[in-house]
């Protein structure tokens, strides 16, 4: 058990997988996937798939949509622009609006910076064209 009794995925690869098909339908096949390309950091992707979808996204406490917005907010702070394109569609999947996504990079620009939120605006532009 971890904080508030918000137990965490013993099966953190398998919770990652779930989570993120989930988040990104279509996108990745069924069953066991290797995700490692044979290239200088291979393993990112397998990391990421069991600490940030396995042990973060799978876990109770806040829902999807919650979660997306979360993300959005610190991705946009880092200037995250290639996992901004992915998120601002993974929001979408997770009941976010294209005017709340609009919310979020307008709110942001407060907190990050007018800089940062004219580059997720871009990404937004990108990832969900009109």
């Amino acid at each position: 058990m971890t904080a508030k009794n918000v137990e965490e995925p013993t099966d953190l690869r398998g919770a990652g997988l779930k989570a993120m098909r989930d988040a990104l339908p279509g996108v990745f096949p069924d069953g066991d996937i290797d995700l490692r390309d044979g290239r200088l950091g291979e393993e990112l992707v397998e990391i990421g798939l069991t600490s940030v979808w396995g042990s973060l996204w799978a876990r109770e406490g806040l829902g999807p949509r919650d979660r997306s917005l979360v993300t959005l907010g610190i991705l946009i702070a880092l200037g995250a622009e290639t996992e901004l394109r992915t998120h601002f569609r993974i929001g979408v999947t997770n009941g976010l609006t294209r005017d709340e996504i609009a919310e979020v990079i307008y709110h942001a620009a407060g907190y990050a910076g007018f800089p940062a939120a004219t580059a997720a605006r871009n990404a937004a532009r990108e990832a969900l064209p009109d």
